[in-house]
């Protein structure tokens, strides 16, 4: 444990400021922070397993930096050196370094060193430290104001974890003031405080998000409303608005024209105009401005945004912002003020388009194939004779419309679209034409090339084009459109705790892991063989980043304290952000039960299942041609064979399950439920349409009982036919159910 040096830095003792006396001491007394260090949080787990690597805390001032570092220093079993960098050089780094060693060599135990305003020491002075934190003799606590990525060396960035701290809210706030106004020991809790109305929320509102602000005005304002201090145990204390007002002085915009809140201001101010709200866009740009921000960093930034927000949807974006540009080199300030809220207001206001960066596409296209010019593009001043370099180019002005079928593209790229045409504006307008042109070029491809390229690119771009336009449509395969269905919507943070229900091999695991990262996920799993695949696919990942697994057979009829049992073991103390499910809830006879039981268990989190629907999904009979006997007789099968309900294999009735649900809403707050379908590729075989279409199963059994033999066969052998040319389109449909879980 640290000893009472190290703590020296975090103890006020009596006479200390009341801000440093009220510093919480364990995880439970912090306020705000809730997704960093809240039950089940990745800080809070390592924290209380003592198994702390290197960190950075980033954040605003008075949002508890160096109040985690303390946090820490009372719990850890490892040494716990404080420096501070503004006063601190690389002798007291080499200093620190050799006591680690020393007290390792010793006991075997690793040292936590905390070093606040990491950001101050030069490139220098975080080289010496970059070794030791390497090879593990020092675990680095870093605190800072600013973007750690931009001001502290890459090296030991990428060897800590980052946790951003926010501003405080002001319900935070208030429970700092309360229990600063009722802790006796180290607050006010001795005397009677009373505020006059109004002067309470003046100094948490004038805090703006800053604990230390908070406390220090608290004691100014209490301390100075008597006429001695302290005053006799139990006398009453009246603040007023006055006094409040005198005590905290609104504080000055937070920006540093170097640092953080520069780059958050800056994305603000191009964020509002790409979002097309010129009133944000107005705000943040005089923000800026205000705080003393160059005006040709604001210029730049919307010369930029003028081409990547706006490009093609209006040209005339680009010419109206730097017209407004050299106007305002002309005017100065302060007049020049119009001119860049001129601008800012034309382009918040535009059509959007993004279409310019399909360039960054080509060049990754560029950088990864190896193509020559094609011959016909060439130039032929040079090698005509000989190689009839140029001969076979089409000039596109002796042509109607000045436009004639040719390709541009090598051959290996053929069929890759870099350029995708916006919706608005003039390159809406423009839309039909561009993509008329390309589907027939594309279909036309020069045939005066040499047989074997064209034959050979050509079969290669068309299925280029076909996996293009799939990708371009949500086109993947039953599961992994489910999947993407399951996680469009919950913006699911990097630090979220998430618990994927029935969670099978691991497929919905996977996504959960990427989309929270710094987070904790939990699979719910019926097999151990389930748990043991997870385990091993994670095996590569850090112990705190791996998801947990726990088995429970059976989990669908798991009384609701069982799955509060299972809760506790998953370590995050029934705290959940998320619970998610695929076909959990497909059985509408237990889906009411099972909602029910999930309310109990993980009250507050966030629902959200996909029930696939196969009974509205694709169909044989749209393989075939519309309206011919063939598909009229398979449809009419279709029809009766996906009406049944003696078939689990087809899936929930979607009303029936609807209405179940429907019923359970008394367990889920703000219960929606919707359809949603998307087309898919399925590539059938020979073997597949025998099957379906036997005797011995459901559907072949119903066709074979409604149609004679000859048209069983006609449609047997027009629908091999139709695979034998490549995968079909079939249609995927699911059923999205979404709430809050009610406490019960």
């Amino acid at each position: 444990m640290p000893g009472e040096e190290e703590l020296a830095l975090f103890s006020g003792g009596g006479g200390a400021p009341l801000a440093d006396r009220m510093r919480p001491r364990n995880l439970d007394e912090i306020a705000g922070q809730e997704g960093i260090v809240g039950p089940g949080r990745l800080l809070r787990r390592a924290i209380q397993k003592d198994q702390l690597g290197s960190i950075i805390f980033s954040g605003p001032p008075g949002t508890g930096k160096t109040t985690l570092a303390r946090v820490i220093a009372n719990t850890t079993s490892s040494r716990f050196i404080s420096l501070n960098a503004v006063l601190a050089g690389i002798a007291d780094i080499r200093a620190a370094v050799e006591e680690a060693k020393a007290f390792r060599g010793l006991h075997d135990r690793k040292t936590i060193l905390f070093v606040d305003e990491v950001h101050r020491w030069n490139k220098a002075q975080q080289d010496a430290l970059l070794p030791w934190v390497e090879n593990g003799t020092i675990i680095l606590v870093g605190a800072t104001t600013e973007n750690p990525f931009f001001e502290v060396n890459r090296a030991l960035v990428s060897r800590s974890r980052v946790f951003k701290l926010s501003a405080l809210t002001e319900a935070d706030l208030r429970r700092v003031a309360a229990r600063a106004l009722d802790d006796r020991e180290r607050g006010y809790g001795r005397y009677r405080v009373e505020f006059e109305e109004g002067a309470l929320d003046h100094l948490v509102s004038v805090a703006d998000g800053d604990a230390r602000s908070l406390l220090n005005a608290l004691e100014l304002a209490v301390e100075t409303s008597v006429e001695r201090w302290p005053p006799a145990e139990g006398s009453s204390i009246q603040v007023s608005m006055a006094a409040a007002e005198e005590s905290i002085q609104r504080r000055a915009i937070l920006y540093d024209k170097d640092g953080d809140y520069h780059y958050d201001a800056a994305s603000a101010f191009i964020k509002s105009i790409r979002g097309s709200d010129p009133d944000a866009a107005l705000y943040w740009l005089a923000r800026m401005i205000y705080a003393g921000e160059d005006p040709s960093f604001a210029w730049r930034r919307m010369v930029i945004s003028a081409a990547e927000d706006i490009g093609l949807a209006d040209p005339q974006a680009l010419p109206v912002v730097t017209a407004a540009a050299a106007a305002f080199e002309r005017v100065g300030m302060p007049e020049g003020q119009h001119h860049l809220a001129e601008a800012a207001l034309y382009l918040a206001t535009a059509p959007k388009s993004n279409s310019v960066l399909g360039y960054f596409d080509a060049l990754a296209g560029v950088e990864a194939e190896r193509a020559d010019v094609p011959r016909h593009l060439r130039d032929g001043n040079r090698d005509a004779v000989s190689f009839g370099d140029g001969e076979a180019y089409r000039y596109p002005h002796a042509w109607k419309d000045h436009w004639v079928k040719q390709d541009y593209l090598p051959a290996a790229v053929r069929g890759k679209f870099y350029y995708r045409p916006g919706s608005l504006g003039l390159e809406g307008e423009r839309r039909p034409l561009v993509l008329e042109r390309r589907e027939a070029q594309f279909a036309a491809l020069s045939r005066e090339e040499e047989a074997a390229d064209i034959l050979v690119w050509s079969k290669e771009g068309e299925r280029r084009s076909e996996w293009s336009f799939r990708a371009e449509s949500g086109l993947a395969s039953r599961l992994d459109i489910l999947r993407k269905a399951l996680f469009a919507e919950p913006r699911i943070g990097r630090g979220d705790r998430i618990l994927v229900l029935d969670a099978g091999e691991g497929f919905l695991v996977w996504e959960a892991l990427r989309r929270a990262s710094e987070g904790t996920v939990v699979a719910l799993v019926e097999r151990e063989e389930d748990a043991e695949r997870i385990a091993g696919f994670s095996e590569g990942l850090p112990e705190l980043a791996r998801p947990l697994t726990v088995v429970a057979p059976g989990q669908r009829g798991m009384e609701a304290a069982t799955l509060a049992a299972f809760a506790a073991k998953g370590e995050t103390g029934g705290h959940f952000d998320f619970v998610v499910g695929l076909d959990f809830l497909s059985r509408a006879d237990e889906a009411g039960l099972l909602l029910g039981r999930l309310a109990v268990a993980f009250p507050g989190a966030r629902l959200r299942c996909v029930e696939s629907l196969p009974r509205r999904g694709g169909r044989l009979s749209r393989l075939l041609d519309k309206g011919s006997e063939e598909a009229s007789a398979l449809a009419l099968v279709e029809k009766d064979f996906y009406s049944r309900a003696d078939l689990p294999s087809l899936g929930p009735e979607p009303a029936i399950l609807a209405e179940a649900l429907g019923a359970a809403s008394e367990f889920v707050e703000g219960l929606t439920l919707s359809e949603g379908s998307a087309e898919t590729s399925r590539d059938l075989g020979d073997r597949d349409i025998e099957v379906w279409l036997s005797p011995d199963s459901p559907l072949g059994a119903g066709l074979t009982a409604a149609v004679d033999g000859r048209l069983l066969e006609s449609i047997k052998s027009k629908l091999l036919a139709a695979c034998a040319r490549g995968p079909q389109p079939w249609l995927i449909s699911w059923l999205t159910v979404e709430g809050h879980l009610k406490a019960q």
